[in-house]
């Protein structure tokens, strides 16, 4: 049986306010409805590993969904970092931090690390993917026609693989390449699968 048939008997939630993250869930071919948004103060502890942060951010979202759970409801949050020897780099808060981000990375290889967590009532799994991603050097002319002409505010590390800067500017990934986007499908389908099928009794 495929998943998204084993997951007509859930009602699946995405509590995640990335459009890239709605369209890749989508495409998979599972059923579920967008949360409605809510607020999550996204801090972390100063001594955590960088590869760390994302997991630890997606758990954090997962705990600050504000509805309580039903019986088969089973909620999606995730989160990604751009990890730069161990520098984390968020999303920018204005173009001029977006413009340095993409110097730093600029003939450079960085880690995108994408957390996930699977929640259910009584029942949670967290995991992380890790892509590798090679930028080739980008001029000052071409960072700035990225800022100016696309949307780097919403993406960490300032940039999106999908969009102009990923045709021109990266060299090479290692990984999934929809983990660079934001959530590494193939994964969370098999996570997915594992998850629900070692959810105890009380739910089959």
């Amino acid at each position: 049986m495929l998943l998204h048939d084993k997951l007509k008997a859930y009602n699946v939630i995405l509590a995640s306010a990335s459009p890239r993250r709605r369209e890749l869930l989508r495409a998979t071919g599972i059923d579920y409805r967008l949360a409605e948004k809510f607020e999550c103060e996204e801090h972390y502890p100063a001594t955590l590993a960088s590869v760390d942060v994302a997991p630890y951010l997606s758990a954090l979202k997962s705990h600050a969904y504000p509805t309580p759970l039903g019986y088969n409801d089973l909620l999606i949050t995730a989160d990604t970092t751009v990890v730069l020897g161990d520098k984390v780099l968020g999303k920018p808060h204005d173009a001029a931090e977006a413009c340095a981000m993409l110097r730093e990375l600029s003939g450079r290889e960085h880690s995108v690390v994408t957390g996930v967590t699977l929640r259910m009532r009584d029942s949670e799994r967290t995991f992380a993917a890790i892509s590798r991603v090679r930028f080739a050097t980008l001029t000052d002319e071409q960072i700035e026609y990225y800022v100016a002409n696309y949307h780097p505010m919403d993406k960490a590390g300032s940039y999106g693989i999908q969009e102009w800067i990923g045709y021109v500017g990266i060299e090479g990934i290692e990984g999934s390449f929809f983990n660079v986007m934001g959530l590494p499908v193939q994964r969370l389908c098999r996570e997915i699968e594992t998850f629900i099928e070692t959810l105890p009794s009380c739910y089959m």
